[in-house]
């Protein structure tokens, strides 16, 4: 930026400037004074079309600035808890399917950091599309002190119930943590009989840092085993409906039939109604 700054750019092509600007990385210089200068002197230029690469850029700017804010928020969030020194949460996926196991996970994050060094897009899993899931993913298993996967299977659901199921695997993700909390936040309602403090977070996915990092694991890692089973069983479509209820998923019901991952307690209306 140094060497562009010291540019007369009035005397530099559209074209430069553009190339020149697509190398400006915003989350590395987002704090460095150089990049307000960059913007003003663009917005200031008497050519339109440099004068939007300055609107554009501080479009960008503010986006990321927005973004870092609403992530602190998160992070603060789960420090607000006094007298606990180390926080989980935890987020499940897969209540609603007819198909395939529910999943849970907790996760505790480092709250006590740099704010460079916040999980940006952090939010509720169903948010964010697939590639942004499964890119977070991996810097949430990266930077997370600990996290722990809770799994129970159709045929536990069709024994057990839905809600008996969810319940255990909140109880398994968050005992089996190597780095054990001290408050676990879970998502929406609290955790029956767990041993460790609990706090109930309603729409905790948008507001608690940890519990967002739980919600992407969990729907990352449930996904990767649905389009696994689509593998299996390649007539319900799971590798693109996980599981649900979609039109695709009926016909291959009303066509094959149940096949092994599919919740009983679930088909009964369905196969009532439909064979």
């Amino acid at each position: 930026m140094k060497n562009f700054l010291n540019c007369d750019i009035s005397e530099l092509s559209f074209k430069k400037v553009k190339d020149e600007i697509s190398n400006i990385s915003i989350a590395k210089n987002y704090k460095c004074k150089q990049l307000i200068d960059i913007i003003e002197i663009l917005l200031n230029d008497k050519r339109k079309n440099v004068s939007s690469l300055g609107k554009h850029l501080q479009k960008e700017l503010n986006a990321y600035l927005g973004e870092v804010e609403r992530v602190n928020s998160m992070y603060e969030f789960d420090k607000s808890f006094e007298g606990y020194k180390c926080v989980a949460g935890v987020d499940e996926v897969g209540r609603g399917p007819l198909a395939g196991p529910i999943v849970a996970c907790a996760v505790v994050l480092d709250l006590n950091i740099l704010e460079e060094d916040l999980i940006l897009y952090l939010n509720d899993s169903k948010k964010l599309n697939s590639a942004k899931r499964e890119e977070l993913a991996e810097v949430i298993k990266e930077k997370a002190l600990a996290y722990n996967i809770g799994i129970s299977s159709s045929y536990e659901i069709d024994e057990k119930g839905i809600s008996f199921s969810n319940n255990k695997i909140f109880l398994d993700a968050c005992n089996s943590l190597k780095v054990k909390p001290d408050l676990v936040l879970s998502d929406g309602y609290l955790v029956k009989n767990i041993k460790i403090d609990n706090k109930a977070v309603i729409k905790g996915d948008t507001k608690s840092a940890c519990i967002a990092a739980a919600s992407i694991l969990a729907k990352v890692y449930r996904d990767e085993l649905m389009k696994e089973y689509a593998l299996k069983y390649p007539y319900y479509d799971f590798e693109n409906n996980m599981g649900y209820g979609t039109q695709k998923h009926i016909d291959g019901l009303k066509k094959y039939g149940k096949c092994a991952i599919h919740r009983d307690s679930f088909l009964t209306k369905i196969l009532s109604n439909d064979f």
